[in-house]
């Protein structure tokens, strides 16, 4: 075996050992070699002598992590003239993924997937992104929600052990805006408000029926979740109420809050998830990035009883799961969910492409690349641009597995195909958030299906997609 395949070996030896959760650096190892599906439930540590080693600990980690996004990507905050969201947010532009030194688009292009991996040129913004402490994990919320959910509630969605990463500017205009399919002519119903337990009743009564106002009570209703509820191995300062389905999928659609998928183990095999929006859930008929689950009531139920914590029912019980009835509370979380709609996408006709009236020569050519030669039609279908699938994109052809940050990276496996619609009110993209921007979603499908786009065949696609 040579030297390289060797390294590889012990990197997969390593990653297979029990991940070393922060709070159990107190308790007895496992013995070696021996991973476990379950995490320790029995705390043999104080809560305080808990938060003051990990507070400790806490800006070495944020460093590394903050760390490795400026090796990967340009953060500055660069927006592209004119393009907005809904409510007035800026839209970044460019391609933000940075490139191996002397190395341009074009000659990365022109290489074979193999040639990559050997080279070691795959470009470290494509590779998969680890949570800010991939060995701990668990839910992390952007600054600005934190904030708002305080000022409203009380409730205190801080971590003593770790910050959000990612810049504001990457992320979905916050508040959201909300769009009914009951009720479209009323436009966006948020009122520029976040959404809270406090406020859902004023806004909503006399426009949802009485089952869907249940529902959205229990969207904005707290309950214990991993990191935040009253143990002692929680990583809030105070015991906390939880969080609710809403505190990711603000206003029903996403403030960018991240997560590790709870369906592998050990710990270094878990994904970072992006929180998707739920606009458009009434046509979905995949649940979950990687899971498949096929209903949203079952995914609702999913995440009360095992994905709040971390896929684990037997930490779940200790933390105070919450088991929702199925005959009334899932359907009614579910009715809710199933009437939030896209933002207005006016350069649309009925079938979902482009009136010609409309659109501009720059937009109708990404259209027709869209269709065509960029290949993206084959799994994003109008009118909701998505085939309802799970695709397995194969991007370990294009590297060496190695060990990141925490996370084991050696492909991503199958993915759902995220609705297009409204795409550019949703950044960060693909299932991890690893894509700042739609000029590096474009680079990298350009990569990933070797369909040699030129640069401006690549601006054409990216202003096609900002009119979804």
């Amino acid at each position: 075996m040579n030297a390289g395949k060797t390294a590889v070996c012990l990197a997969f030896a390593a990653a297979l050992l029990p991940a070393r959760v922060w709070t159990q650096e107190k308790a007895a190892p496992a013995p070696a070699g021996l991973a476990s599906s379950y995490m320790p439930v029995d705390i043999h540590e104080d809560v305080d002598v808990t938060m003051a080693r990990m507070m400790a600990a806490r800006a070495g980690l944020m460093r590394r992590q903050l760390d490795l996004l400026g090796e990967r990507y340009d953060l500055a905050d660069r927006p592209a003239p004119g393009v907005t969201m809904f409510r007035g947010k800026p839209v970044q532009q460019a391609v933000r993924v940075r490139l191996p030194k002397g190395l341009s688009w074009e000659q990365l292009d022109a290489l074979s997937p193999e040639d990559i991996r050997e080279r070691n040129l795959f470009p470290g913004g494509f590779l998969p992104l680890p949570h800010p402490n991939h060995p701990e994990g668990g839910m992390l919320f952007p600054q600005f929600h934190i904030d708002e959910i305080k000022r409203q509630e009380g409730r205190d969605l801080n971590r003593f052990d770790l910050a959000f990463d990612l810049p504001a500017h990457f992320l979905p205009e916050f508040p959201a805006p909300i769009f009914l399919t009951t009720r479209p002519e009323l436009g966006d119903v948020s009122q520029g408000k976040l959404l809270t337990i406090d406020n859902f009743h004023g806004l909503f009564n006399g426009v949802l029926n009485p089952k869907q106002l249940e529902g959205l009570r229990l969207l904005l209703t707290p309950f214990p979740q991993q990191q935040f509820n009253q143990t002692e191995d929680r990583r809030s300062a105070r015991p906390s109420r939880g969080v609710t389905c809403f505190d990711c999928h603000a206003n029903g659609h996403s403030n960018g809050a991240t997560h590790l998928a709870g369906d592998a183990r050990p710990q270094s095999a878990r994904h970072r998830i992006d929180t998707p929006t739920l606009r458009g859930v009434n046509v979905q008929r995949l649940f979950g990035s990687q899971r498949a689950l096929k209903s949203v009531e079952d995914f609702t139920e999913f995440e009360q009883r095992a994905a709040y914590f971390d896929g684990d029912p037997v930490i779940a019980t200790k933390k105070g799961v919450n088991p929702l009835e199925r005959g009334s509370q899932v359907h009614f979380m579910a009715e809710f969910q199933a009437i939030l709609d896209f933002p207005p996408a006016p350069k649309l006709a009925v079938g979902g492409k482009l009136d010609p009236k409309k659109a501009t020569e720059s937009e109708l050519r990404g259209q027709s690349l869209f269709f065509g030669k960029a290949q993206c039609a084959s799994c994003h279908a109008p009118p909701y641009y998505s085939d309802n699938l799970m695709h397995n994109l194969q991007t370990e052809r294009f590297y060496k597995p190695r060990l990141i940050n925490g996370i084991m990276a050696v492909g991503d496996g199958p993915i759902k195909t995220f609705q297009l619609r409204g795409i550019k009110e949703s950044p960060p993209y693909l299932h991890d958030g690893r894509l700042l921007t739609l000029e590096d979603t474009v680079e990298f499908f350009n990569l990933i299906l070797e369909t040699k786009l030129s640069g401006k065949e690549k601006t054409d696609l990216v202003a096609f997609l900002r009119t979804l």
